[in-house]
């Protein structure tokens, strides 16, 4: 899942971009409204985490616009602002959910999933590419009833190559989708962790869901590879 997180308290984005990469997520972070605003209408995420008190826009006018602009990305509004008006205005300015500071982050990773289940029906609840099955908001993959064992990193790229399962996708664009923003090493990683992958979701089934495309990158078979 890609997240954007909008705070202007860097050391507490920060923290919430470390606690969602944990769990496998892609995390892009701004510190005021007017970019949080251009980049929740130019770019796709499954959430958004907002404060509200915040220079240039506050995170009311934020969500106000967003749906104005039919903009219907799940947000959720994180923020020390904990009275009930605050939290009516929240709701009633569109936003999704409210969740005040201090936070508990086992509640602030449910809450988004919940967000992200609710929030975007035109997606399948659980994806499926033959015997596999990916729940991402239950965090579970599945090759028929086995219950498959992954990293957030690996759960993080069979997801996103799920949702793009049959499409040659380039190790850029599994980088873009599946790593951190922050990330600087070499794309090579990505080799490496569609091995892993491999070894996790084919091998022990004698299955062969990814494909490697010669010169290009990588494909999940529609029908999972068997």
């Amino acid at each position: 899942m890609r997240i954007l997180v909008v705070d202007d308290e860097h050391n507490v984005a920060e923290t919430v971009r470390r606690m969602l990469v944990a769990e496998g997520w892609v995390v892009d972070v701004v510190h005021d409204g007017v970019l949080a605003l251009e980049k929740a209408t130019t770019e796709h995420f499954d959430a958004v985490v907002l404060d509200i008190m915040m220079p240039k826009l506050n995170g009311y006018e934020v969500v106000r616009q967003l749906r104005s602009v039919g903009v219907w990305t799940p947000v959720l509004m994180l923020t020390a602002k904990d009275g009930e008006y605050d939290q009516a205005d929240a709701l009633d300015f569109g936003a999704d959910d409210y969740l005040t500071k201090p936070f508990s982050f086992v509640v602030l990773i449910a809450r988004l999933r919940a967000l992200v289940r609710r929030g975007a029906p035109e997606r399948p609840t659980v994806m499926t590419a033959g015997t596999l099955t990916v729940d991402p908001a239950a965090h579970i993959a599945k090759r028929g009833d086995v219950e498959l064992v992954l990293t957030p990193r690996e759960f993080g790229m069979l997801e996103f190559m799920m949702r793009r399962k049959g499409e040659a996708l380039t190790k850029a664009e599994i980088l873009d989708s599946v790593w951190d923003i922050h990330y600087r090493g070499d794309e090579n990683v990505v080799e490496v962790y569609i091995s892993y992958l491999r070894r996790r979701i084919d091998t022990p089934f004698g299955c062969k869901a990814i494909q490697t495309i010669r010169g290009v990158g990588y494909r999940l078979a529609a029908d999972g590879g068997g």
